[in-house]
């Protein structure tokens, strides 16, 4: 078989196909900030994963409509996922959301090998069918009232799409961005934290639309949302392009000292090899540690804040367990205001912290999440015992969106580390970091509080041992942190295995015509840039407004 035969082009004569990585290669003069929205317009739509609890409530009446038609008590969750007879348990409706994370980061891990081959088009593509398909088919079972189906949609299928959509723009935005590696990555991903805000009152406005006397509105919402999602997910997809192999920003060179820093490779590690690295599994533990702690609290943050607080987040000196059923409604709105606040929070922090990371260097900004988070979990026990709301609020804040920078300065670490040819498929393997985080902090959270519950401790205490466990996963990962070493030479691909990669990769090498691009001003229709940003610049600023509207409960 020719080499043309291999990559997909049967003669020297006819272009690769429309999805191939070669037909995205960038023109000279394309102007980079073209990308990052095409980056966003996919993470923005998958986003939603994080959002998805708002269909809990709604799918439990299905068919009750008004009251939930309670399944027998002794059902079994297998008999569930088939019976048409009774509304499904919250519970049960709950464990989408750990499909979700789990396929998020198997298939990354799969797939990104192919995914630094076929290029982000490809990859982009797929994941879109996955995803929108995925709530199509989970339409269906709705519709139907088979649960089954909803874990197969948008669980297993769409966790698939997830994890493709979430890792497609990593080294594509690291090889645009080489002088602001971390910055590029935190605009993606921050994007991925952003889908929650826009999807979550699109999805209940939707559900309000469609509702009727017997209908509650859910299956006709996830057509909608897959028709939407769509169209920016190809959009996004159809506009992303990769650079030349060897493009540089124009006028721009490697600092001298990050040249010279060790932790800074300008060599490249085969993503097949970085299951042997000892600084893979060291990154595997500072990710898995740094979102298990964040992610178990987030889950738990509002009826930690009610049963702490109780009364007085309402101005009433009473305990959580001394409130009527008016005044629970009443902290129980205040408490959506916090979690408001905490979405605002964790999409921030993933562009504040992982830009920070570009100036800090990556192992510094993780020793900060460490250090700063294990003193301010420490310090939550203390403020929730002296009734110092605002304190408690403001270390749940910064966790939060620690948290989310974590996600979004990883990628940057590893191409630190591992160079940037395959970072992309080396960022799917980590990821499985954080589908075992997903599992590991909720049971963490939840078993520890009905432990404590179960002890008969009054509510407001419950948390308190929860926090100091946290305290420890973090010194854990400050520790694994402590530990990164530059990669040694052995794991690096020698030049002729670099060239046989960018080979199989479809990657071209700059032509005169390319460098001298470099020195050129970008020639892209400026009304392009004002379109692609105003796409997704405006769904997220009415989801940054409606969030921020309901943050305002909790000052009221």
């Amino acid at each position: 078989m020719t080499v043309a035969a291999s990559a997909g082009v049967d003669s020297a004569t006819e272009r690769p196909g429309f999805l191939a990585k070669e037909r995205t290669i960038a023109v000279p003069g394309f102007n980079r900030w073209l990308v990052p929205p095409a980056a966003l317009a996919i993470h923005l739509c998958i986003g939603m994963a994080y959002g998805f609890s708002v269909f809990w409530l709604p799918l439990s009446k299905a068919i009750g409509i008004q009251k939930s038609m309670a399944c027998p008590a002794d059902m079994s969750l297998l008999a569930e996922l088939f019976t048409t007879a009774c509304d499904w348990r919250i519970s049960s409706l709950g464990w989408m959301y750990t499909l979700f994370f789990v396929l998020l980061g198997s298939s990354a891990a799969i797939w990104g090998g192919w995914l630094e081959r076929a290029g982000p088009r490809k990859a982009a593509f797929v994941a879109a069918l996955c995803w929108c398909g995925g709530l199509v088919i989970s339409a269906v079972g709705v519709q139907t009232h088979q649960l089954w189906l909803l874990w197969l949609g948008a669980g297993f299928i769409g966790g698939i799409g997830l994890g493709l959509g979430y890792i497609s723009p990593v080294s594509t935005l690291i090889k645009w961005f080489p002088d602001r590696r971390g910055m590029a990555t935190g605009m993606a991903i921050m994007g991925f934290g952003g889908g929650a805000m826009i999807g979550s009152p699109l999805a209940a406005e939707l559900m309000k639309h469609f509702a009727t006397a017997t209908d509650v509105g859910v299956a006709s919402t996830f057509l909608v949302l897959a028709a939407i999602y769509l169209v920016f997910m190809m959009g996004g997809a159809l506009a992303y392009r990769v650079p030349p192999s060897g493009w540089k920003p124009a006028g721009w060179t490697p600092p001298a000292a990050k040249a010279n820093d060790a932790m800074v490779t300008q060599r490249h590690v085969h993503v097949k090899k970085v299951w042997g690295i000892p600084q893979f599994w060291l990154l595997w533990m500072v990710l898995c540690m740094n979102v298990s702690a964040g992610i178990g609290v987030i889950g738990m943050a509002s009826p930690m804040l009610q049963e702490v607080f109780g009364g007085q987040l309402i101005g009433q000196p009473l305990h959580f367990s001394e409130l009527d059923a008016t005044q629970l409604a009443a902290i129980a709105g205040v408490a959506a205001g916090f979690t408001a606040l905490l979405s605002l929070f964790n999409i921030g922090g993933r562009f504040f912290w992982a830009s920070l990371s570009d100036l800090l260097g990556r192992k510094s900004t993780y020793a900060v999440f460490f250090v700063l988070g294990a003193a301010l979990y420490a310090s939550i026990p203390a403020s929730a015992g002296a009734g110092r709301q605002l304190l408690f609020v403001a270390a749940f804040c910064i966790i939060v969106s620690m948290y989310g920078g974590g996600f979004a300065a990883v990628p940057a670490y590893l191409a630190d580390l591992f160079g940037t040819q395959m970072v992309g498929a080396i960022h799917g393997r980590l990821l499985t970091a954080w589908a075992t985080a997903g599992i590991l902090g909720p049971v963490i959270v939840n078993y520890m509080r009905e432990y404590q519950i179960g002890l008969g401790l009054p509510r407001e205490q419950v948390y308190n041992q929860t926090m100091y466990i946290l305290v420890g996963m973090l010194a854990i990962g400050f520790v694994c942190n402590l530990l990164v070493r530059p990669v040694a030479d052995k794991w690096f691909m020698t030049p002729d295995q670099l060239a046989e990669e960018k080979r199989l990769a479809h990657d071209r090498a700059m032509t005169p015509d390319d460098a001298a691009a470099v020195l050129a001003a970008p020639r892209s229709n400026p009304a392009w840039m004002v379109l692609a940003w105003a796409a997704v610049s405006l769904p997220l600023a009415w989801g940054v407004f409606r969030t921020v509207s309901s943050a305002r409960q909790f000052f009221h």
